[in-house]
């Protein structure tokens, strides 16, 4: 009975050859690929699908593909590093700077059946990512962080982990690399966080560096939560700040903005949040700037209450001596 006939495999994956990045194919331009139907359960939606295995190149690793072709065209990424296809970066980065909304269920029970319904509106190599509508100071912010030639140092062996305790006794011969592991949060990721772009440790390094390089490093008083908005258009409001606001952010719920302080005359406005995380992520969304009402408007941070600048000191008032 055909895979497709089988009740059972309506909704198991076949595919004929891989998406994957320039990175993970390899410099060899004659690659060898094992294919296996339904060799294992996507990284993300749990069908089976088609899995590639293969060698990128002399000293690398052996590289697989972990998920699935339709959970790859839903996010644009690569099958196997998970990474953007377009920008080489993590969803996360992508979604912070494009304001993009994570519609994937993140539950055992719906991710499922989502797959099984956006499979059937990804016909062909179609992506299932929009970034039509995404603001210029976005795209430009990707365009600065973009990795445009492939880094095959990521194809390298893993460590050794005999070597790390010390009892390797293969030598030169190991296929593995003998040096100690990096004890560091980069080390600690997981398939579903890169995936859906949540708590990745590579994305919350990129973001925080670039902030930093924009000139908008978060300050040391864990008690500013408010960004500072200059330059903004003589048609703006507090409404429509706020809306803007909230579209720009759209992983900080309404609740989390505490309030909008607008100046009118002055053309600039706060921002202020309930919490120094919501904050600190708006800053990195924000690094190349924010558009409102058709103006790129300037990002910086608010300042403390007690570091603020003093109003000068008023001149004594002048005494009248009566005789």
């Amino acid at each position: 009975m055909p895979p497709k006939a089988d009740i059972n495999k309506a909704g198991w994956e076949q595919s004929e050859f891989p998406i994957l990045c320039e990175t993970c194919l390899g410099s060899n331009p004659f690659v060898r690929m094992s294919k296996q139907e339904y060799g294992r359960s996507c990284g993300t939606c749990a069908r089976p699908f088609t899995v590639f295995r293969w060698n990128p190149g002399a000293g690398a690793r052996f590289k697989t593909t972990v998920i699935c072709q339709t959970c790859a065209k839903v996010k644009n990424v690569c099958q196997t590093c998970l990474l953007d296809l377009e920008y080489g970066l993590p969803t996360q980065v992508r979604d912070t700077a494009l304001a993009l909304q994570n519609e994937a269920p993140t539950s055992d029970i719906n991710r499922e059946y989502y797959a099984q319904n956006m499979e059937g509106k990804l016909d062909g190599n179609k992506s299932g990512l929009d970034s039509g509508r995404a603001s210029s100071a976005g795209k430009e912010m990707l365009k600065q962080l973009a990795r445009t030639d492939p880094y095959y140092k990521r194809n390298r062996p893993q460590v050794c982990s005999f070597f790390v305790k010390g009892e390797c006794s293969r030598g030169n011969e190991c296929p593995y690399r003998h040096e100690k592991p990096a004890n560091n949060d980069l080390a600690q990721q997981n398939i579903q966080d890169r995936y859906h772009g949540r708590n990745d440790p590579v994305a919350r390094k990129i973001l925080t560096t670039h902030a930093e390089n924009q000139g908008l490093k978060p300050p040391d008083d864990v008690t500013i939560t408010s960004i500072f908005l200059s330059n903004l258009s003589p048609d703006s409001t507090e409404v429509s700040i706020r809306t803007r606001v909230l579209q720009s952010l759209p992983t900080v719920q309404p609740t989390q903005v505490k309030s909008i302080v607008h100046v009118a005359k002055s053309r600039c406005a706060f921002v202020n949040f309930m919490e120094r995380a919501a904050a600190e992520l708006a800053a990195q969304a924000w690094a190349n700037g924010l558009e409102i009402d058709g103006e790129t408007v300037g990002i910086k941070w608010g300042r403390s209450r007690a570091g603020g600048i003093k109003s000068p000191s008023l001149p004594p008032a002048p005494t009248t001596v009566t005789t």
